[in-house]
């Protein structure tokens, strides 16, 4: 006889009910179903960079996976060579001296990071500048460690900068830590160092840690810049950088923040009681990768520039409008005033064109009427797209 399975009792932790499931989770359950049914949709939504790493790099992983010394745990801050290249890099691009010992993190990817910054920083009712619009897990993150949001708003009438006289009449009081992302994510806006000294300005005057997340510096972007380069700002800053978008290695998640060494320390107490390390075959791999001399990046930037041609004509096409000025990997334009929303837009051109864009609605209440579209997506298949929403979208 079959037996009868009974619903547990038990209960998840608070906090499981604090976060919903992460927005292209779900959504790309949903595009798995329609592509089962043979939609074949087109994914530019998720930028999930689609072009290799260096031919120099696969090689390097390749040799010291082949050592049979290379395959045990690996120190808790990296190896050495890890270290130093990401030290050598920030001085080469950023003209920021770092010390490889005692100032720089090698990190499982950039998200964990944000992970390890804010349980060694916030405490239950610790407040957190959010930026809106931004990066969803800024915000799950904060809400998983029991803090306070304080979101602040991102303008399009100020490219995308913080509002800092407006920053200056909230109240600040509790708050502990600032969440900023330059070049913007969604949106594109970059960076200057006048917005640096304004941001390290203004940590040191309220005594709050601004964490800089900073993965986009080198697509479509010919002056990476860091925070780190202003005068005083290892005092008070914490940058994160990531292999993953300069370098075509997401699926390797090797990242690395910088700060000054006490705060290192404080982020490795966290980070030493939740991994075990990185492979360290790719660690030698991501040395490699860090090396690329400037026709490297130009080579990716060409292939990212005539994504963005056909990603621009998709906007037109949708009625929407965006600034020529955009770095990083993505185009964010505004929709057209007769759209209801960023996502019956987004779902229109997902049903009837079978092709998923970002709504912006997902990175915060600034981004309601506004799309994203990748570039991390083939020519060939940005074309289809273009012409599948230019032939089957009902433009009434």
């Amino acid at each position: 006889m079959k037996k009868e399975n009974k619903v547990c009792k038990i209960t998840p932790a608070n906090r499981v009910n604090n976060v919903q499931e992460y927005y292209f989770s779900t959504k790309l359950k949903e595009v798995a179903v329609m592509n089962a049914a043979g939609k074949k949709v087109i994914n530019l939504g998720v930028g999930s960079p689609d072009l290799p790493p260096s031919a120099e790099t696969i090689e390097t992983l390749c040799y010291h996976a082949r050592q049979n010394d290379t395959h045990g745990y690996q120190p808790y801050i990296g190896i050495p060579e890890l270290r130093k290249g990401f030290a050598d890099w920030y001085k080469k691009w950023y003209q920021v001296d770092l010390d490889p010992a005692k100032e720089i993190q090698p990190l499982i990817g950039s998200k964990e990071g944000i992970l390890h910054i804010s349980l060694a920083f916030l405490n239950p009712g610790d407040g957190v500048l959010i930026p809106n619009p931004g990066y969803l897990t800024y915000r799950s993150v904060s809400k998983l460690t029991g803090a306070r949001i304080v979101e602040y708003d991102l303008k399009e009438e100020l490219n995308w900068q913080p509002d800092f006289e407006a920053l200056e009449k909230m109240d600040l009081t509790g708050v502990k830590l600032m969440w900023t992302n330059y070049p913007n994510m969604p949106t594109g806006a970059n960076a200057s160092m006048e917005l640096y000294e304004k941001l390290v300005d203004f940590g040191h005057r309220h005594q709050i840690i601004i964490c800089n997340d900073n993965p986009y510096s080198f697509i479509l972007n010919d002056h990476p810049l860091s925070i780190l380069h202003v005068e005083g700002a290892k005092e008070i800053c914490i940058e994160l950088n990531s292999m993953s978008k300069a370098h075509n290695m997401p699926g390797w998640r090797m990242a690395m923040l910088a700060s000054n060494e006490q705060f290192v320390q404080w982020i490795l107490k966290i980070k030493s009681n939740i991994d075990s390390g990185q492979f360290k075959p790719m660690q030698f791999a991501a040395v490699e990768a860090l090396k690329a001399p400037a026709s490297w990046y130009k080579r990716m930037n060409a292939v990212y520039g005539n994504r963005r041609d056909l990603a621009g004509q998709i906007m037109h096409t949708l009625g929407c409008v965006y600034n020529e000025q955009q770095t990083g990997m993505f185009l964010w334009g505004r929709i057209p005033e007769d759209s209801e929303s960023s996502e019956s837009l987004a779902d229109k051109v997902l049903y009837e064109a079978n092709v998923f864009i970002t709504p912006g609605f997902i990175f915060g209440s600034n981004g309601e009427r506004y799309i994203r579209i990748s570039l991390c997506c083939k020519e060939e298949l940005l074309q289809e797209a273009l012409n599948r929403i230019k032939n089957k979208i009902d433009k009434k």
